[in-house]
Parts: structure tokens; C-alpha cells; sequence
């Protein structure tokens, strides 16, 4: 009598069909939580910017002015630092300095002359850079894009401000 070594056909299939499930999942894992994380970092970059610039005011007595169509963390097309001149488009900024470095958008992972998109735009969608906007000399408005809900924070357009931030400028 024989006895045959090894697996069938269907069994092959079987096993090749869970390893594919499995690894589909673990994709769709993964990708929702490199989501979350830009999420977070857009968050924090809001933060670290409305500290810088609650400094600035506190040293000026005003919030610094825009230029052009106020990107941040874009050096040579938007803002690269915020020192005593206020924004500056390079990342040598004028002492004392308030940010050395400003952020950029997490889904733009170098500065990109080319890419001239501003979150703040009527159609704008990811990846856009962070966009500020000096309402007045006591007021402001940074806009930035969420991929997911995040801490109260809904998905797609938000603002941040010295009043917070929020899903909406109330400016």
C-alpha cells in the first residue's frame, strides 16, 4: 500500500486563501493607523504654532502678518521660520527666534517648491500645506486637513486660532 507525502490541491488553496485574508487585514491595519499618526502630528504642529505665536504676540503686541498665501513649513514657497521679523520663507530666521523650523503637513514629507497648496483653498485636499492667516493684529487663523476624526476634531477642514481649534475659524 502507498502512502502519499504531502498536501492536496484544496488544501493548498485553503491555506494560500487565509494567508491572503490575513495579510489584507493586516494592510488595512496598518494603513488606519499611520492615519491616526499624521493625525496626531497635525494636532501637535497646531500647538507647537499657536505657542510660538502666542510668544510673538506677547513680545509684539500683535500676531505677525502674512505673505503671499501663507503656507507654513515650505520654506522657499511659504513660511520656513518665525523669528523677529515675524514669517520668514528661509529657515534663518532673525533673532529671537520663535520657531526655528516651522512644521509642514505630514503627508508632505519635503519642501516642495511646486506644490503651491495651501489647506485654506475652497477645493483643498491632502497633501496641502498648513495655511495662516492674520485676521487682525489680535487675531488669527491656521488651517490644516484632518484624514479622520481626531480628538473632537472632525475629518477634512479645521482651524486653529489664539481662541482654539476647532472645525471652524469663528473670524
Amino acid at each position: 500500500m502507498k502512502t502519499r507525502k504531502g498536501f492536496t490541491l484544496i488544501e493548498l488553496l485553503v491555506v494560500i486563501a487565509i494567508i491572503g485574508l490575513l495579510s489584507t487585514l493586516a494592510v488595512v491595519a496598518l494603513n488606519s493607523a499611520r492615519q491616526k499618526a499624521r493625525d496626531s502630528k497635525r494636532v501637535s504642529d497646531m500647538k507647537q504654532l499657536q505657542t510660538a505665536l502666542e510668544i510673538y504676540f506677547n513680545d509684539k503686541g500683535a500676531y505677525p502678518p502674512e505673505a503671499g498665501d501663507g503656507e507654513v513649513g515650505n520654506p522657499t514657497n511659504g513660511y520656513g521660520c518665525l523669528g523677529d521679523l515675524g514669517w520668514e520663507a528661509d529657515t534663518s530666521c532673525a533673532a529671537p527666534i520663535y520657531m526655528g523650523l516651522t512644521p509642514r503637513d505630514p503627508s508632505n514629507t519635503v519642501a516642495n517648491p511646486g506644490n503651491d497648496d495651501p489647506c485654506s483653498a475652497a477645493a483643498a485636499a491632502l497633501p496641502c500645506n498648513y495655511a495662516y492667516n492674520q485676521v487682525s493684529n489680535t487675531t488669527y487663523e491656521i488651517h490644516f486637513i484632518l484624514e479622520a476624526n481626531t480628538g473632537g476634531l472632525s475629518v477634512g477642514k479645521n482651524c486653529a486660532s489664539e481662541a482654539g481649534t476647532g472645525g471652524s475659524c469663528a473670524h
